[in-house]
């Protein structure tokens, strides 16, 4: 493990929900959950008001709206996700080639690595100056967790929430992970916890006063030896820049189950073509077409096919997912659909699949070329909007769905730059009102002057690099 903390560990805090709040002035400040809105919906983010009333992320939505009935609940928006989280990843690899995004809102970054902190003052004035780009560039608070190994890095970054800057300098670190609760340490999860809490295990500190024979007794060899060198602070994991991603998937979850084989036929076929779309945003192809098939007891079910080789043609994928539809029964219902794509690479093979849509032709019976075949939605004929979901009006501008139901709409009219808008209700069929892309959280001006300011990075790195200047101040929550 090294002598300096120069490994950085950054948090957005709350980030769908800060999202959310910084996309809709009306919302600042108040109580905002984002998620799956149906009877079946799971909390993806709370924002910190909505915390206070015990909403947290993965709890069921009707129990957060139990206990939280006046906050704001929204449908994701995770377009607009993604565009904020390229913005903080960029900002994270003018510091350092190596980059380790974990989700969305989460990354380790290796300071030495880039040679922009080398001891804990320049890390330090890192960190600072990362937070203060994050917030211009995007409007966003994040939290940083400075440290000498990556699992002391996260916690120092959960000890800065919200909108805080913690350094865990070298040798204190046995310290304060002594008192820490054993599910603290990564690998320990429920299961883990519960077995060590049986033995009379439930501190850092007994893990280490267990002692690793006795640790290897209770978890196995692997688990038993990782986490006593944990409960002793050594972590020498990496960071890796840049992780591939091993697979692209869509899934939704039904209000109510599905019964009718032909919906959940047309359901897979518009999950294929959502996949294809997400794989070719990424610039993918793969060979393995996967079927998740969830049934109304719960039991869930995989099937998947490997082509001949990586593919990114809807037509392909949908005829795959097809094809492993007809080795599942649905009998009872089916409560979640899912269809995904693995054996990733960044080219296609066209004239396999070419070939192969000549043998089928070849074989079938000579047909009039049909009609394009619509999108196949779940949504019935008519429009819905859902709470959160971007809008535009032909007279009145951009604005959100605040709810809907009754054949009527309601719509605020603002955005990320105005104040609290004005609320109008509508026909659900009002012809001069239509979804709308996310606008940005910052005006494009503002974004690229802030770049400008921050590129390359003469805020964030130490003062030996910028050539004078006075010192970043520390911040410790």
């Amino acid at each position: 493990m090294r002598n300096a903390p120069t490994i950085l560990h950054l948090d957005m805090d709350a980030f769908y929900a800060s999202v959310e709040q910084a996309s809709k002035p009306s919302l600042r400040g108040k109580a905002v959950v984002v998620g799956g809105l149906g009877p079946r919906g799971v909390v993806a983010t709370a924002s910190y008001e909505a915390r206070v009333f015990g909403v947290h992320s993965a709890m069921p939505m009707g129990q957060a709206r139990r206990l939280a009935p006046n906050a704001a609940y929204l449908v994701p928006r995770f377009t607009l996700y993604r565009s904020v989280s390229e913005q903080v990843m960029a900002l994270l690899r003018q510091l350092s080639p190596l980059v380790e995004p974990l989700s969305l809102d989460e990354a380790f970054v290796d300071l030495e690595a880039g040679g922009t902190a080398r001891d804990e003052a320049t890390a330090r004035r890192v960190g600072v100056g990362l937070r203060a780009g994050i917030r211009e560039i995007t409007g966003l608070t994040a939290s940083v967790g400075l440290a000498a190994s990556k699992m002391l890095a996260k916690i120092a970054s959960e000890r800065a929430k919200p909108d805080g800057l913690v350094v865990i300098e070298p040798g204190t670190e046995r310290a304060l992970l002594a008192p820490l609760p054993v599910r603290t340490l990564p690998g320990v999860g429920p299961a883990t916890g519960d077995h060590l809490r049986r033995a009379g295990i439930t501190t850092v500190q007994e893990l280490e006063e267990a002692g690793e024979d006795e640790l290897v007794r209770l978890l196995g060899r692997a688990h038993g030896h990782a986490l006593y060198a944990m409960a002793l602070a050594r972590d020498d994991r990496p960071v890796v820049a840049e992780r591939e991603a091993k697979s692209v998937s869509v899934e939704d979850t039904y209000d109510t189950d599905i019964h009718d084989r032909a919906r959940v036929g047309s359901e897979v076929r518009r999950l294929a073509e959502r996949c294809v779309t997400r794989l070719r945003g990424a610039g993918l192809s793969g060979r393995t077409i996967v079927l998740k098939v969830r049934r109304y007891d719960f039991s869930t079910l995989t099937r998947s096919e490997t082509l001949r080789g990586p593919t990114d043609d809807p037509a392909v994928v949908r005829e795959a997912a097809a094809r492993l539809l007809e080795q599942v029964d649905t009998t009872g219902g089916v409560r979640l659909l899912g269809v995904g794509v693995t054996g990733l690479a960044d080219f296609t093979q066209e004239d396999l699949f070419a070939q192969a849509a000549g043998e089928r032709a070849a074989e079938a019976p000579a047909e009039p070329e049909p009609e394009a075949v619509p999108r196949v939605s779940a949504e019935p004929a008519e429009r819905q909007w859902r709470a959160g979901q971007d809008v535009r009006h032909a007279g009145l501008g951009h604005g959100w769905v605040q709810g809907s139901g009754l054949g009527r709409v309601t719509v605020r009219f603002e955005t990320p730059y105005s104040g609290p808008g004005r609320v109008r209700t509508f026909r659900g069929d009002d012809p001069e009102l239509e979804r709308a892309e996310p606008l940005p959280l910052v005006p494009e001006e503002d974004r690229a002057a802030a770049g400008a300011q921050l590129s390359p990075v003469p805020a964030i790195r130490p003062k030996s690099w910028s050539g004078g200047g006075e010192e970043a101040a520390t911040s410790r929550p």
